[in-house]
Order: C-alpha cells, then sequence, then structure tokens
C-alpha cells in the first residue's frame, strides 16, 4: 500500500524525450529600465501608429470574441508578396517552428541543423523524439558551413532547419547556396528562419513558387519592435500550408496581435528609419571594439558577436551593475558576448562603459 501511494505522489513518468532534455529558462525577469542588449529587440520600440490602431480597435466587445484572421491573411499577403494560400500567421517564431517540427517529424527522425543557432531547433525537435544531427559553424570565422551541412544530408534526412542570418553568429547564407541545399534535400522539408532578415536583405521568398520543399518564417519581434505581442508567419506553398493549419491550433494568434501585425506593415517608413539606424550603430559599434582591439565576428544582424575570453562571464556582470544588458555565449561559444546594436546614442554609451572596464 505504501509502495502505491509513493508511485501516486510521484506523478506520471514523462516521455523519455522529455526527461532527457536540457531546460531552456532565458533570464527574461529584471531588464526593466535598463539598456537591453541582450535578446536582440528592437530597442526603441513599435511604430506609434500600432499603439494608435490598437487604441481605436480595442473594446470590451472585441476582447470578448475569438480572433478573426481573413483581414490580417489578405493584408499580410499582400505586403510579403506571397498569395493568402502561402502565409500561416503564428504566435511568433517559436510556433512557427513548433507546427513545423508537428507536421513533418516523427520520433526517430533525422534533423539536421547548425550549430550554434536558436535553441528552439533543437527544443522542438527534441521534444517530437527526432534524431539530430548538427554541423558546426566554421570555427575561425563563424561562417556558414554549406559544404559540411550538404555532406550530411542523406535521403533518410526529414527536415532542416537554419537560420538566416544565424544567431548568434550573425553570419548568412547567399541565395545560391540556399538553392543548393534545397537540391540536395528534395524529400526533406526545409524551413529558413529569417527572423533578420530585415538587416540583411537577403531572402528565399522569391523561391516559394518553384522549391516545394521549402518554408519560411519571419516575426515582429525584432526590427518591428513588437517581441511582447508573440506574432511570426509561416510561409510555404499551398498544398503544404494545408497540412501545417492540420496541426495548428485555431486561435493561437491572439487579437491584439494581429491587430499590431496589421499597423506595422502599414508604416513601413518606420521600420525602414529604424534599420538604417541600426546598421549605422553597427558600423560604430565595431569599429569601437576593434578600437580596444577586441575581435568581432561579421554580422548581418542586429546584434554583433565578439570575443571577450576568459572576462566573457565578468564583463557581462559588470555591463549588468551598470545596467547595460548584453548575452553571454560562452556556454558554446568560448569566449563569446553577443551585443544587440540599438541607435548609435545607445552603442554609443555602451562603448563608454566598455573601455571603462576593459
Amino acid at each position: 500500500m505504501a509502495d502505491r501511494r509513493a508511485s501516486t505522489l510521484s506523478g506520471p513518468v514523462p516521455r523519455r524525450a522529455v526527461l532527457e532534455m536540457a531546460p531552456y529558462r532565458p533570464l527574461t525577469d529584471g531588464r526593466a529600465e535598463k539598456l537591453r542588449l541582450d535578446f536582440n529587440e528592437n530597442t526603441v520600440g513599435c511604430s506609434p501608429r500600432v499603439v494608435e490602431f490598437l487604441r481605436q480597435r480595442l473594446s470590451e466587445g472585441e476582447l470578448a470574441v475569438y480572433p478573426e484572421y481573413a483581414d490580417a491573411r489578405r493584408e499580410l499577403a499582400r505586403f510579403f508578396g506571397v498569395a493568402e494560400e502561402e502565409l500561416l500567421l503564428t504566435n511568433g517564431t517559436d510556433e512557427a517552428i513548433q507546427v513545423f517540427v508537428n507536421t513533418y517529424v516523427n520520433a526517430g527522425d533525422e534533423v539536421v541543423m547548425a550549430r550554434p543557432s536558436y535553441a528552439m531547433y533543437r527544443f522542438y525537435a527534441e521534444v517530437a523524439g527526432a534524431s539530430i544531427r548538427e554541423v558546426d559553424y566554421r570555427p575561425a570565422d563563424l561562417s556558414f558551413p554549406l559544404e559540411e551541412l550538404l555532406e550530411s544530408l542523406r535521403p533518410s534526412t526529414r527536415a532542416v532547419i537554419f537560420a538566416n542570418p544565424n544567431n548568434p553568429t550573425g553570419t548568412g547564407v547567399s541565395l545560391e547556396a540556399l538553392g543548393r541545399i534545397l537540391d540536395r534535400a528534395p524529400g526533406a522539408a526545409v524551413l529558413i528562419d529569417e527572423a533578420y532578415y530585415e538587416f540583411s536583405r537577403v531572402t528565399a521568398l522569391g523561391l516559394l513558387g518553384r522549391r516545394s520543399n521549402l518554408f519560411l518564417s519571419r516575426t515582429f519581434s525584432k526590427a518591428y519592435g513588437m517581441a511582447a505581442m508573440r506574432c511570426g508567419c509561416l510561409f510555404s506553398q499551398a498544398g503544404n500550408l494545408q497540412h501545417l493549419r492540420k496541426a495548428q491550433s485555431p486561435y493561437s494568434v491572439n487579437t491584439l496581435a494581429v491587430l499590431a501585425a496589421r499597423a506595422a506593415v502599414q508604416d513601413t517608413g518606420y521600420v525602414n528609419g529604424y534599420v538604417k539606424e541600426v546598421l549605422a550603430a553597427r558600423d560604430l559599434l565595431c569599429e569601437g571594439l576593434r578600437r580596444l582591439g577586441i575581435r568581432t565576428y561579421p554580422s548581418q544582424a542586429n546584434f554583433v558577436l565578439f570575443q571577450a575570453g576568459e572576462r566573457a562571464i565578468p564583463l557581462r556582470d559588470e555591463l549588468r551593475a551598470r545596467n547595460i544588458l548584453v548575452r553571454d555565449r560562452s556556454y558554446e561559444l568560448a569566449g563569446c558576448v553577443r551585443v544587440t546594436v540599438g541607435t548609435r546614442a545607445q552603442v554609443q554609451r555602451f562603448l563608454e562603459e566598455l573601455e571603462r572596464i576593459w
């Protein structure tokens, strides 16, 4: 009787894939009133038109009904230059990855991804019980391992997932290289995460009509300044999207996120202006780091990875004490720290504090 009671109190046993996973716990608390250069967010906020549109449209009645997506699908499809049937609204890029994996990956299936990269690729593949094959970015300059990845692809490969440009390295992939990957893995579903597209301007979206194994994701969390809204898009050919919709919760994107996305794409001037400022600030940041004798890696995104050696974690902590947040990545790239690029004024503040403690 005692043994049976103890078994009941311990609860049901999770799946082996979940038991063997390492937890993902981003440090998102205690960031208010600090210079947030740690999560690659927009550092000044979304377009004022987004907030105004929400004020105009929100009411007690609007919040009482389930979300409707027809207007958003039509407007966003027009903005991205795709058919409505080729676009799926998602709860941020995370849900795009989850729905993609849930649709195409069975337990034991082989999934190929580059390393290091966004943790959620491995996270959802592990939840699915996939067999994961990782290909390392080239250590000399952290460039994309194209030939190595091509060699790793096999007829049994079920899915390929990577980012362009990549986080945390900042390095990108050419359209020619993307085409080679799609050609090498015709039987695999290939997801390219374009979360930082606005800063690199390299996209495979134009290949959508010619590549039946191509999937793309975009987010409103970075350049658009709407990380709190959790809104993204997943693109593929219409036939693929029919299957993806079956694997998605019907109301996973909330009404506020849908309204915000509709307003955001109407203010292209605001986003383009912010991106222009970030690119100028990125040049300023790289120049300042080099002046201090700090090695940086090439970046096509809104962040820069730099080499701090054994001082990576102490540097992060000292900057935090000065109300500046950066991200230590030494747990996967020895000695590396990642800093988000904000405005030129924000970068200048970071460089001044860094110089005092370097």
